[in-house]
Formats: C-alpha cells, structure tokens, sequence
C-alpha cells in the first residue's frame, strides 16, 4: 500500500469500502474483490481488502473494538505494542507523575493511543511518511486528538526538552528480518541511551533477549511477559539504576530482583516449578526458587524443584510422578501402562525436539501428563508429572 492507496482509504468512498467489506472471509477475498471492482477503482479495492486483512491479524494485539477501527501497515501490525502492555507501561509513566511524554518512533500509534488514554499528553514521532499517515489516522478514528500530536520528523532533531519523559521503541527488524545488533537498530540503541540520559525520564524498548551486559549502568531493566509469553524488555532511565524487574500481565505481578546468589542444586522433589518467561529473562529464578523453598535440578537449568507445594504467581508447578534417566523406550513404556493419550512435551537443556518425542511415543489412552526433557545433575533425564491446577496463586 502506498501512500495515494492509503489516502483514498480516508475519503468517503474508501471509508464505504471498507464498511463493505468487514469481516471477509479470507477465502472469499477474489470473489468480493472482483464484484467490488465493477463498481470502485481497482486499487482502492485493494487497498480496502489489505487493510481488513491487516485489521483482522490485529485484534489479536488491539482487540476487536479498536483494530476494527484502526489503520495499518504490514510492519505496523508486527512491531507495534501489544495493548495490555502498553496499557501496562502508560499506567507506569502516569504513576510516576508523568503528564507528557515525547513518544519518538512511534509507528502507527499504539503506544500513543496508550499513553493518550492514561491522560497523557503525548507528541508521536516517526519519518517515515506512510507510518505518520496511519498514526494521524488513528489518533483521529480513536478521538484522541486532543492529546496527542502527530509529526513527520527524523526523531534525532526532535526537541523533547518541554516533555516530561521520552519513550523511544527503536525499530528492529530492517529488509533481511529481525536485527539482533542493538547497533543496528533504527535508531541505534546507543543514540537512544544518549537521549534517555537527557530526560527527567524515559523508558526504551528492546528485544527481550539482551544480554544482561548490554543495559546501561544507569538504566533499570524491567522484562514483561503477556499471558505467560514473553513480549519486550524495556529499560528505565531515572526511577533507580541496576534495578531488575520481571513483569507478569494481567495483573500486573512484579518480582523484584534482590541480588540473591544463585540457587543450589538438589534432587528432584514432589514438585517441579516453571518459572514465567520474563523470570528466567530477568535472571530472576533465584528469587522464585527462595519464594517456593526449592533449589534447581541442574545448576545450568531453570527448573526449580521442591518437597512442598507453595503459592507463587511467577511460576507453574506441577507434581512430579516419575524421575526417568532419557530413554524413548522406557518412556512409551510408562505411558502406556498410565494409559496416556495426551501429553504435554516440555524441554530444556535438551536436544531432542517436542514433536519427535510425540511421534515416536505415539500415546494412547483416556489420560494426560507432562514430560520435561531435561538435565538431573549434569545427567539427560525425564521427569514426567501433571500440572497443579488446584494450587492457589499468590495475591488471589
């Protein structure tokens, strides 16, 4: 979509269209598309059926309500902010006092549309043209124009002085795929950091998979996860240097690191427990491990294990039937006797993929277990259990 197709989409006839054609069936898609070109130009029809594609992926990251009436683009649906977590964050910003904030590579609005929403004052930044036209799009469809302006600009001769904070998402995927070189970022996360340290405060986006090495010494780092899947870290610049945060939506559930030393090692209990993506990301297992009165089966592992059962939001536990030495035949032997038909494959610290267990196992049967494919002390191993579901979760 180029920006004359995208304009089109805003006039009258274009917002007709895109009336028209709500909730297609993908599958149905030529159809509609060539009795629509018997009345409309052949572009702007187009252009209509793409943005209802693009408007149909987002719900999962903006919800029905809002991505029904949003505009995008193809980068924009992939790399902007889930709306929970931005949600999330804009309710940080404002519990800090923040009342404005210079929003600098905002794509096509999302974090704006948060913050804006919050009560926030906010100026969006972006220089790509098309981006800017969606964002001015959707501050418009969303009726927050009053709150948030819109600018067309390179954001490193913006002048964020007048803000209360800066909020900068630096774009990370370039025309061969995701850049795991946070130099390489645009802009790069250096020039960020620069901008960061000018502000009363900020908060920068990045890729959940930093090394712990790379964050600033003035910056805390802070790793959320959604639903249990881990989304972004974000660095925060002038609430506490070297804190370290793991951020659990909904809730928000925050574990805090304490500088604990890493847990011991110990045999495999009762209980094995799952730490939360954004746990292990923030280096945080210790601290889950202190919480439930465990210690870990391996010293390179994330998996803790304990005698008893203890309530803890940051992790899934699961009571442990079975401690096997790494055998398919032993394995398929056991479930069979249990009589298990469907089984949860969970690995780490081991090469064997989930999928060929399952096939090479083939379980049948009217019950269910976990298998973790893992490492006991240095040792390949199975542990083989089921979850705890009745287990009472911290803060309910």
């Amino acid at each position: 979509m180029n920006d004359l197709a995208f304009a089109a989409l805003l006039t009258p006839e274009g917002h007709a269209l895109l009336d028209e054609v709500r909730g297609t069936d993908p599958a149905r898609e030529l159809t509609v598309a060539t009795r629509l070109r018997r009345e409309h130009p052949a572009e702007l029809v187009s252009a209509a059926l793409g943005q209802e594609r693009l408007r149909q992926r987002a719900v999962a990251k903006f919800g029905a309500g809002d991505a029904g009436r949003m505009f995008f683009t193809p980068n924009g649906v992939e790399q902007s902010t889930r709306a929970s977590v931005a949600a999330y964050r804009a309710g940080r910003f404002r519990e800090l006092g923040v009342t404005s904030v210079a929003d600098l590579c905002c794509g096509i609005g999302g974090d704006a549309l948060a913050l804006a929403r919050a009560g926030i004052r906010v100026l969006a930044v972006d220089r790509d043209p098309l981006t800017v036209a969606v964002a001015r799009a959707n501050v418009e469809a969303l009726g927050i124009a009053d709150l948030v302006e819109v600018r067309e600009a390179d954001v490193t001769d913006v002048d964020t002085s007048s803000y209360d904070a800066v909020f900068v998402d630096p774009a990370r995927r370039g025309g061969r795929g995701r850049i795991f070189d946070p130099e390489g970022y645009s802009p790069p996360l250096s020039w960020a950091v620069g901008a960061a340290v000018k502000a009363p405060l900020a908060a920068l986006k990045i890729a959940p998979g930093v090394p712990h090495e790379s964050v600033p010494a003035a910056a805390g780092a802070e790793w959320i996860s959604d639903g249990g899947d881990v989304k972004e870290a974000v660095l925060w610049f002038g609430t506490g240097p070297g804190a370290v945060r793991a951020t659990l939506l909904p809730g928000p559930r925050v574990l805090f690191g304490r500088g604990l030393p890493d847990p011991q090692v110990r045999s495999v209990g009762r209980y094995l427990y799952e730490p939360d993506g954004a746990v292990i990301r923030a280096h945080l297992v210790a601290e889950v491990a202190e919480e439930v009165g465990g210690g870990l089966v391996d010293e390179t592992i994330a998996y803790v294990t304990a005698d008893e059962l203890r309530a803890t939001p940051y992790a899934s536990a699961y009571e442990i039937t079975d401690q096997l030495p790494f055998g398919v035949k032993k394995l398929k032997a056991l479930l069979r006797e249990r009589g298990v038909g469907v089984l949860t494959v969970k690995k780490r610290g081991s090469a064997v993929e989930p999928e060929e267990i399952r096939k090479m196992v083939k379980p049948r049967g009217p019950n269910s277990a976990t298998v973790f494919l893992t490492r006991v002390a240095g040792a390949p191993a199975m542990l083989v259990g089921h979850p705890v579901r009745s287990a009472p979760r911290a803060g309910q």
